[in-house]
């Protein structure tokens, strides 16, 4: 099944639409569980589990999670530079939203771990490929704006779900009488809808599946990736050099092993050795097939002598911007909710009166999510506009600032908190609306999406062995999440000097 030829104008907005949706459906499963986490996690362990249990486990899932993006970036983007776009595309739709679906089926906790796992594989890949559809398909002038809103993209995602939480008690309300209308007996019910309706929500993830129909039907592949394939560039990747992705898959698993609630008796030397190792060994695993691919490309003439080791090194300072900004996002911002849950509890009942729900944790996902959506459109435009590096430093300062202000300036929940929480929140996002502008620049066609993929998924496996060291710095500063999280904030400083290593491509067209 293949899109029928289109005008350039309508294969702008179709490949635009297709991109967006599948990028704020994935920004939606992504927020759902750290919403949801908590009342799953204590289902699934019992009420009479330990509550640091529930918050190693929390931790864990959301490394596992990252590993499977890293791994899925590089995986689907490989597959995008092989089979195309479109449909590499479908397949990492199909794979995120099936198995988040599966999450609500989930009987323990390591079910959940697993099944996100996969999930995660095609939410890291949907980002390489329809970053690397869409840029390939709007002209220069226009891609600053574009990357602003596949940035903003998935932030809507967040900003949804934190709305839907908002208003579950009569969500849940509507949807009790609609299960029980269709035939489900009240048992099958109440599981589906108590502790918060996570297995419920966890299910309605497999919704964004039909959105693979659209893109099947509609969305054209991108004409540079069929010149490439006209040429006969495509035909130099091999199924065999995915054998290194899968060796750096189990080696960042492992890093995620020795700090998880499974290997609490590995001592934190240990642990730490088989980080550094660990990292290093998926550092060259991902990296194993577009090094392959370069070589083979460079015997038979298609790229110049030399330009691989160029190719890599792109790669890599892809990786170092991003890990910057999602240890960032992940070490520190993301616990935000959290945070604001444990300054504002619930008011309990009291003589007969009904508790009251201050939804401090929703009110922060959407203030958060609100001031991403606009950080990131605004980021793009800047970098855009003055440049990629200047726009870059600038945006690392202004979120230690902002992060520091946040987590430092407010002990107690209310307006100030949630204009606090917006303006850290759009900071620290607005990286996720430069990285669709300048990774495409930093690759050839042929193997765009998988460098594209490699860079920015790559930088989840720092962030998730930040966001297990959170827990343990939370534990270290007495359960503190304003002192863990400004330890976390420092990352940005590496930012301010890593980004004048790369070219600046203000300006100028896509490489081919």
């Amino acid at each position: 099944m293949t899109a029928p030829p289109t005008s350039r104008s309508r294969r702008q907005i179709l490949t635009l639409a297709a991109a967006f949706l599948g990028w704020m459906f994935d920004g939606f499963e992504m927020g759902l569980f750290p919403l949801i986490g908590q009342p799953a996690l204590k289902d699934l362990l019992g009420a009479s589990a330990d509550p640091d249990a529930a918050t190693k486990w929390f931790g864990a899932i959301i490394a596992v999670f990252l590993v499977g993006a890293a791994t899925g970036g590089v995986l689907f983007g490989w597959l995008g530079d092989k089979i195309g776009r479109v449909r590499a595309m479908s397949l990492s739709i199909f794979t995120y939203a099936i198995f988040t679906g599966l999450c609500g089926l989930a009987t323990e906790a390591w079910h959940v771990a697993a099944l996100r796992f996969v999930a995660s594989l095609g939410m890291g890949g949907e980002w390489a490929l329809g970053v690397a559809l869409v840029n390939e398909v709007w002209p220069g002038k226009s891609r600053a704006l574009i990357a602003g809103l596949i940035g903003a993209a998935a932030n809507v995602g967040f900003l949804m779900v934190g709305l839907l939480s908002m208003g579950l008690s009569g969500f849940i309300g509507g949807v009790e009488g609609v299960l029980t209308g269709i035939g489900l007996s009240d048992a099958t019910t109440s599981k589906l809808l108590s502790n918060s309706a996570w297995r419920f929500l966890m299910i309605s993830g497999a919704f964004p599946a039909l959105l693979i129909l659209f893109i099947r039907l509609f969305v054209p592949e991108s004409e540079k990736w069929e010149e490439e394939k006209a040429k006969g560039s495509t035909a130099h990747w091999n199924n065999s050099d995915l054998v290194g992705v899968l060796i750096g898959c189990v080696a960042a698993l492992g890093i995620i092993y020795v700090w998880s609630p499974a290997a609490s008796n590995i001592s934190g030397t240990v642990a730490t050795l088989v980080t550094i190792v660990g990292l290093t060994v998926a550092l060259f695993g991902y990296l194993y097939p577009v090094r392959r691919y370069l070589s083979r490309s460079v015997a038979a003439g298609m790229l110049k002598p030399g330009s691989e080791k160029a190719i890599v090194k792109s790669m890599l300072l892809g990786a170092g911007l991003a890990a910057v900004a999602l240890l960032g996002t992940w070490g520190s911002m993301q616990w935000a909710p959290r945070w604001a849950a444990e300054l504002q509890k619930d008011t309990p009942a009291m003589n007969g009166a009904p508790a009251v729900k201050h939804y401090a944790k929703e009110k922060t996902q959407i203030a958060t999510a609100v001031g991403a959506i606009l950080g990131t459109i605004f980021a793009a435009v800047a970098a855009g506009r003055f440049g990629r590096r200047i726009t870059y430093s600038v945006m690392c300062v202004a979120s230690i600032v902002s992060a520091l202000w946040f987590y430092n300036a407010n002990s107690t929940f209310g307006t100030g908190f949630l204009v606090a929480a917006f303006l850290a929140g759009g900071v620290t996002a607005s990286f996720y609306g430069f990285f669709p502008l300048y990774f495409p620049e930093l690759f050839p066609t042929a193997v765009r999406a998988t460098g594209q993929g490699f860079s920015f998924n790559f930088g989840r496996i720092v962030a998730a062995i930040g966001s297990l060291q959170t827990a343990t710095l939370m534990g270290f500063f007495g359960g503190s999440f304003p002192k863990a999280g400004s330890v976390m904030a420092a990352i940005y400083v590496v930012g301010i000097f890593i980004i004048w290593l790369g070219p600046e491509t203000k300006g100028q067209e896509l490489p081919e």
